[in-house]
């Protein structure tokens, strides 16, 4: 018997009858028959000889057998072997290309705009769930922070990134505060801050608040005040997700008792947020199938993640999710493109602001 984890013990005539029973399982979501595989007619062998090569692969790992009268389904493995080495060249249709910069060609855009339409482009495009990660205000960069008067004690705090992301809060202070100190304070905090991420700045206030002169300094300290309260990093990440009702005309979600796992899933934000956190810190496209991670293990999914940033610096990353017989042909190199627009619309947005 051969090897269950070396890849090379396969064949040029092993690898070409695993990818036959990938695609069409991919195409059909049901086992595959050696019979099915004959009629295709592509290798010259008999369904015997076939059920022979497909029964070697089960043992290697590559396909397993859901009942004993079935035909086999490939397995997580088989998909990583198929996606590192067996898949032909992926790449974006000229008709899907010209439609997403289409989509992300109009001017005057907010960042947040543009990443739902991400998300939604992500799913129309793949008849999947796409997923965006948006940035954590607190990593990203100030550009301006300006304080409105509301009431009596109650200020408004509008913060603007260097990318263009808006973030907005109603804050409570300790006394009432002029308009027109309101407008300095606005200005002070700009000028001398802008450029530093808001966790930069605020551990910066902290350091100035432990110096003497903040006790006497008026205005320091109420500069110090609104700058720390306006500045809280809040939740962080949040994950924007359209297309969940295009899983429900999927095979594998026949069963109710899945779509409610699924729905459980999908609203647990916090280990979404963890994992999409986790895919940014690599370069380039991720792939994670089943048991790569608890997320997609439970429902026996996939994900395909790339990050998106400005220049250098990564943002958020985005995604597709959906049934492990997804056509990764298709979604690897569309979740890349995408990325790869999104980051200049973004980058476009930032430079073309006044």
């Amino acid at each position: 018997m051969r090897s269950k984890d070396d890849h090379s013990q396969l064949t040029t005539r092993d690898r070409a009858i695993l990818k036959d029973v990938i695609l069409t399982y991919i195409v059909h979501a049901e086992p595959v028959s050696s019979r099915s595989v004959a009629k295709q007619g592509r290798h010259g062998l008999s369904a015997a000889s076939i059920r022979n090569v497909m029964a070697d692969l089960e043992d290697m790992g590559f396909l397993t057998q859901p009942h004993t009268s079935a035909g086999r389904v490939p397995t997580h493995k088989a998909y990583h072997l198929y996606i590192e080495s067996m898949m032909d060249p992926p790449a974006v249709s000229s008709e899907e290309r010209r439609y997403i910069d289409e989509s992300f060609s109009g001017r005057d855009v907010d960042p947040e705009t543009l990443m739902t339409s991400a998300s939604h482009l992500l799913s129309e495009l793949s008849h999947q769930v796409g997923v965006v990660l948006t940035p954590a205000l607190a990593e990203t960069s100030l550009k301006s922070i300006e304080f409105v008067h509301l009431s009596e004690r109650k200020v408004l705090c509008v913060v603007v990134s260097t990318t263009g992301f808006v973030d907005s809060k109603v804050i409570q202070t300790l006394e009432q505060v002029q308009r027109r100190d309101l407008v300095r304070i606005s200005n002070y905090v700009t000028e001398q801050f802008a450029g530093l991420t808001l966790r930069q700045i605020r551990d910066r206030l902290l350091r100035l608040l432990a110096e003497e002169r903040a006790r006497f300094d008026r205005m320091l300290a109420l500069t110090i005040e609104l700058a720390e309260k306006g500045l809280e990093p809040g939740s962080g990440h949040d994950v924007l997700m359209d297309g969940t009702t295009e899983l429900l005309a999927q095979p594998e979600l026949a069963d109710i008792e899945r779509v409610r796992r699924m729905f459980e899933k999908f609203s647990d934000k916090a280990q979404l947020v963890f994992m999409l956190t986790e895919c940014m810190r690599g370069q380039g496209v991720r792939v994670l199938i089943g048991e790569d991670s608890d997320f997609t293990s439970e429902l026996d999914f996939s994900l395909v993640t790339s990050p998106y940033g400005v220049g250098d610096r990564p943002l958020g990353t985005l995604g597709i999710f959906g049934p492990t017989r997804m056509e990764y042909q298709r979604t690897i190199p569309l979740v890349h493109y995408l990325g790869e627009k999104l980051s200049q619309a973004l980058a476009s947005t930032f430079l073309t602001e006044p």
